[in-house]
């Protein structure tokens, strides 16, 4: 090889890693504990700071772990961080004497976490819990947010089917015997059921994914902290209209890409979103509620396609 070949590809390497560069260890995630409003926040980053940032709010009864792949996946082209909330995955659990357990009170101290983190403008990841957490933040926040991904999180009364029977019941008759019905739900079986019902193929999810759950669902009085969530998500269909409002007010470009078989959340919810939202990416996968373990692939390839529409509108 002469001289100047040598020189030319060397050029091109060069010109290659500046457009699409090469995953290395300034992309590689990190680990790291945020004290905000004086409870410490474990979060995930990754991807350079000046890239586009995609906040990855996480579901029950999991943690940012269930963004894991995803976040390996896109961070030599975004910048993505996914807290874990109080009494979830490695945040500390504060005693429910010392901190309200609401979807309020999470959503301002998220809110207060990006403000540590200095983010600015952000994209929101809302599934299942992260949804009611994300769309409270959009919703004081309109001009912060850049774009919604939603994945099997609903904003709509048509999303709350069967699951929400015994739930809805825990609401009407706030009793011992109505919450204990709930309990199986963050069991080691219901834990399982949650990542394996409706799956194409059960041997492909790892059971990492309901173990390490476990680690914080067997905490000292995290199963009432579960209840006291349980009993709370009904605020969150009050706040629906508001968050309607937000999405025909501001018209956020969304991707949707949800979980057809997910029997928390059914796609019966996904399709209510056309109604309000003019801009929308709208994607059904043949999967269930934590649609990254089966269609993680195709979802990260889907963020990278609407981004880049976003960006050459």
């Amino acid at each position: 090889m002469t001289n100047q070949l040598k020189q030319t590809l060397v050029g091109v390497l060069l010109v290659l890693a500046t457009v699409n560069p090469v995953k290395g260890q300034d992309n590689a995630t990190t680990y790291g504990t945020l004290e905000v409003n004086g409870v410490d926040i474990f979060y995930r980053e990754a991807g350079p700071k000046d890239a586009p940032t995609i906040v990855l709010f996480h579901g029950y009864p999991t943690s940012s772990h269930m963004f894991r792949n995803l976040i390996e996946d896109l961070s030599n082209e975004f910048h993505l961080i996914a807290p874990d909330y109080p009494g979830y995955g490695r945040s500390e659990q504060p005693p429910m004497s010392d901190f309200d357990y609401s979807f309020e009170n999470i959503s301002k101290l998220m809110e207060n976490f990006l403000d540590k983190k200095s983010i600015e403008r952000f994209g929101i990841y809302l599934m299942d819990y992260g949804a009611p957490i994300g769309f409270r933040i959009a919703h004081r926040n309109p001009d912060r947010v850049e774009a919604l991904i939603i994945q099997n999180g609903n904003a709509y009364d048509e999303g709350l089917r069967d699951f929400w029977v015994p739930i809805k019941k825990y609401w009407n008759e706030y009793t011992v015997e109505n919450g204990q019905a709930l309990e199986g739900f963050h069991s080691p079986a219901g834990l399982k059921w949650q990542y394996t019902h409706g799956v194409k193929d059960t041997a492909r999810i790892s059971p990492d994914n309901w173990e390490i759950d476990l680690r914080h669902l067997t905490r000292q009085e995290n199963n009432a902290i579960q209840l006291a969530m349980f009993y709370d998500y009904r605020t969150n269909v009050t706040e629906y209209p508001k968050w309607q409002t937000y999405f025909r007010d501001y018209q956020p470009p969304t991707l949707i890409v949800w979980g057809k078989n997910d029997y928390i959340f059914p796609a019966e919810g996904a399709y209510p979103y056309k109604k309000d939202l003019k801009n929308v990416d709208f994607n059904i996968l043949n999967t269930g509620h934590f649609a990254l373990e089966e269609e993680g692939k195709f979802i990260a390839e889907k963020i990278r396609s609407f981004y880049s529409n976003i960006i050459s509108q």
